[in-house]
C-alpha cells in the first residue's frame, strides 16, 4: 500500500473517531463536482439485468432503516474499496474521499444525490428472502516445525497445482492424508503445524487467519496465512454430514467439536467428508496491517461488520450495498461493501458478513458461527 493511501485511510479513521467523540473537526472542502453529463441529474435505468440477479430501482424511502445507520463507520470500508474501484465508480470515489470527516447528514445527502438504490432480486425478477451468513479471521497458535502435540500441517500450494478455473482436480483431502504420491508432492511445503485438525479445517473454510508461529529458536512470529488456492474438489459441509447421520442436532462448530472429542476414532471419516483442501501463502502482519482484516477477492482489506462476500455474477466487487436482516444473531439495517466472495456464496440475494478476528470464545467467532438468517439487499449504484 502506498504512503498516500495509508495517510488517507488513517485520516478517515481519525476523523471518524473525532466525530464520534464530539471533538471539533475542520470540515473538508466541498467535494469536486462531476463533469457535465457524467451522472449528475441523469435518469437512472429502472431495471438492470445481471448474470445471476435483477436490480429494480426503488426510492430511498423504500430502504428499511435508511437514515439511521452510522454511515461514518462504513466510510473506511468505502474508501478501501475505492483503492480498486468498480467500473463506473471512479467519480463517486473521488467525491467520497474528502467526505470522510463530513457529518452524517452530509454523507447521507451526498449518497442520495449521487447514487440510485436498486432492490436485488433473482434473475427472473422473483424477490424471495435470501440468506445471510458470517465469516471471520481466526487467531491460532502454531509451530514452524512439527512437535509432539502440533502435527497438523498447513500447506503452501504444491508445484503443478491446477488453476481453479481449469476445472481439474488435484488429490482429495483423504488422498493427501493417505497416498504416498500426494504426500511426496507436498514434502517441504508445510508453512506451519497446528495441534487440532478441526482448527485447520476451520482456517481452510474461513480462507485466511492470523497465526502466531513459534520458530525453532523460540521466537514467535505473527503472520497472516492468506488463501492461495485449493485442490479443485467441491466444498462439502462436515456439519451437514453429521446432521444427515443424526450424529448431532445442530450444525454448529461447538457441536462438531463436541462430537469429535467423543468419537476420535471417526475423526478422519468426518474430515474426509469434505474433499476440498485449501492452500495458503504467508504474509507479514505489521502493526498497521493488524488493524484491518485480510484482503478479500476485490484485493482490499476487509472491514469488520462492513465488508460482505457476494456472488460477483450478482453484485460487482466494490459496490455499496444496503443490507437488512432480522434474526436471533443480528437485527440490523446498514451500509456494507461487496468486497469478497466464497465457494458457498452463490446466487442473487446471498451474502457472508465479515465479523472480524479473534479466538473461539471471542465475539467475531460467536457471531459468525450463529449467523444464518433471512436477508434483503439493495445495491447503491452511480446515477
Amino acid at each position: 500500500m502506498g504512503r498516500s493511501v495509508r495517510w488517507l485511510v488513517a485520516a478517515a479513521i481519525v476523523g471518524s473517531l473525532l466525530a464520534c467523540a464530539g471533538a471539533p473537526v475542520v470540515m473538508p472542502p466541498s467535494p469536486p463536482q462531476p463533469a457535465p453529463g457524467v451522472h449528475d441529474g441523469a435518469p437512472a435505468p429502472a431495471v438492470q439485468q445481471r448474470a445471476r440477479s435483477r436490480w429494480v430501482a426503488v426510492d430511498w424511502r423504500d430502504l428499511p432503516g435508511w437514515g439511521q445507520d452510522a454511515l461514518h463507520e462504513a466510510w473506511n470500508a468505502l474508501l478501501r474499496g475505492c483503492e480498486k474501484p468498480a467500473a463506473g465508480f471512479e467519480v463517486v470515489c473521488a467525491e467520497a474521499r474528502p467526505l470522510a470527516i463530513a457529518s452524517a447528514a452530509e454523507q447521507q445527502a451526498w449518497m442520495e444525490r449521487r447514487l440510485q438504490p436498486y432492490r436485488v432480486t433473482e434473475a427472473d425478477g422473483r424477490a424471495p428472502e435470501g440468506l445471510l451468513t458470517g465469516y471471520y479471521e481466526p487467531i491460532l497458535e502454531a509451530s514452524r516445525q512439527p512437535t509432539a502435540t502440533q502435527r497438523v500441517p498447513l500447506f503452501a500450494p504444491p508445484a503443478g497445482l491446477p488453476a481453479a478455473s481449469s476445472g481439474q482436480r488435484w488429490y482429495s483431502r483423504q488422498q493427501i492424508d493417505s497416498l504416498p504420491e500426494a504426500q511426496a508432492a507436498l514434502r517441504g511445503r508445510a508453512i506451519a503445524w497446528l495441534a487440532d485438525p478441526i482448527d485447520a479445517l476451520v482456517l481452510q473454510i474461513q480462507g485466511s487467519g492470523r497465526v502466531n508461529i513459534t520458530e525453532p529458536d523460540g521466537r514467535v512470529s505473527a503472520v497472516r496465512l492468506a488463501f492461495a488456492g485449493h485442490n479443485g474438489h467441491p466444498y462439502q459441509s462436515v456439519g451437514r454430514w453429521l446432521l444427515d447421520q443424526g450424529a448431532i442436532r445442530e450444525g454448529s462448530w461447538d457441536g462438531i467439536r463436541a462430537w469429535a472429542r467423543q468419537n476420535p476414532q471417526r475423526l478422519n471419516e468426518m474430515l474426509w467428508a469434505n474433499p476440498r483442501t485449501v492452500f495458503f501463502r504467508e504474509e507479514a502482519l505489521s502493526e498497521f496491517d493488524a488493524r484491518f482484516g485480510p484482503r478479500g477477492a476485490q484485493g482490499v482489506p476487509l472491514t469488520p461488520g462492513r465488508s460482505i462476500a457476494v456472488d460477483p455474477l450478482s453484485i460487482p466487487y466494490g459496490t455499496p450495498v444496503w443490507l437488512a436482516t432480522q434474526g436471533a444473531a443480528l437485527n440490523t439495517q446498514r451500509l456494507v461493501l461487496a468486497q469478497d466472495t466464497g465457494g458457498a456464496i452463490v446466487g442473487a440475494v446471498r451474502a457472508d458478513l465479515f465479523t472480524g478476528w479473534g479466538g473461539w470464545n471471542d465475539e467475531p467467532y460467536r457471531l459468525a458461527a450463529m449467523l444464518k438468517q433471512p436477508l434483503q439487499m439493495w445495491v447503491l449504484w452511480p446515477k
